[in-house]
């Protein structure tokens, strides 16, 4: 069956304020030509038609300049299964300020981490949502070895649904894990549920981090329904909290495609003073990739 394309995102806006310097996009996917790299069979889209790789890095550079960031995560995107070959060649073109996240199987080998390591990847990712090669037990075997390294461990899940069950291992884990998409809470945009409380814990602990990242997942600009969750979790510790555009805003299903300055705009409405704002957008990404 015919896979659809991916939507344009739109030639960027300047956000009412720009980031500062050294800021830090922690969430962003390289995409390319469909003939470029090779595309997985189970994609439920494909790229959108168009700019070849040469030409998304070049939207991704205009990206980066018209919200004023110079560093930036490049996470790799599922369109391309476990072939992590563009994201390390994106992450290798962009240089200095760009680290990346892949995958990894279960039981992954000690010279698949040094890989990783000598491909500037600072995590791997899991989906505890829709799957993949990566389970939960298989990250937790491996959190030691990717600690050793320097790597952490970034996870998309539903809190509201699956931190309850997730939150003692997150404690004693041994290395860093990263939450994307404000716990991404499935069922309603609450701070009520136990499972969202129990990740305002642990970021207020130490015990993990939170990309306030994809609100426009979650509802329509100016994203004003997904506040209170953005402000429970800079509340409960702004010092574990990075933000994201999760630009070029891939696989949208029923959600509206956003403008990358409207998101930003977003978290500066919860951001009371400038220098919580250099924590998230800053000094935070600083301390975590490396940078």
């Amino acid at each position: 069956m015919a896979k659809p394309d991916a939507q344009m995102p739109p030639t960027p806006i300047a956000p009412v304020q720009r980031a500062p310097e050294g800021a830090c996009d922690a969430h962003v996917h390289l995409i390319a030509g469909a003939h470029e790299f090779p595309l997985w069979d189970g994609r439920v889209e494909n790229p959108a038609p168009g700019p070849d790789f040469e030409g998304w890095l070049e939207r991704y550079r205009t990206h980066l300049e018209t919200l004023g960031f110079s560093r930036g995560v490049i996470v790799h995107s599922i369109l391309y299964g476990t072939d992590n070959s563009v994201t390390v060649e994106a992450v290798r073109r962009m240089g200095a300020g760009f680290r990346g996240v892949g995958l990894l199987p279960d039981g992954a080998s000690d010279g698949q981490m040094d890989q990783f390591v000598d491909w500037n990847m600072c995590a791997v990712r899991l989906n505890y949502v829709h799957g993949g090669v990566l389970s939960w037990k298989g990250a937790r075997a491996m959190a030691p070895a990717l600690a050793e390294r320097g790597l952490h461990i970034q996870m998309l899940c539903h809190a509201d649904q699956h931190m309850e069950d997730l939150t003692q291992d997150v404690r004693t884990l041994g290395t860093d894990i990263v939450f994307d998409h404000i716990g991404w809470p499935k069922d309603a945009l609450t701070i009520s549920s136990e499972g969202f409380q129990a990740l305002c814990r642990l970021l207020a602990d130490g015990k993990s981090w939170v990309k306030l990242s994809a609100i426009y997942r979650m509802c329509t600009a100016p994203y004003l329904d997904a506040d209170p969750l953005v402000k429970a979790l800079i509340d409960a510790n702004p010092e574990r909290c990075l933000w994201g555009s999760d630009w070029p805003h891939l696989m949208l299903a029923d959600a509206k495609m956003p403008q990358a300055g409207d998101l930003l705009n977003a978290l500066d409405r919860m951001v009371s003073d400038a220098s919580t704002r250099h924590r998230i957008l800053v000094d935070n990404p600083a301390e975590l990739f490396g940078f």
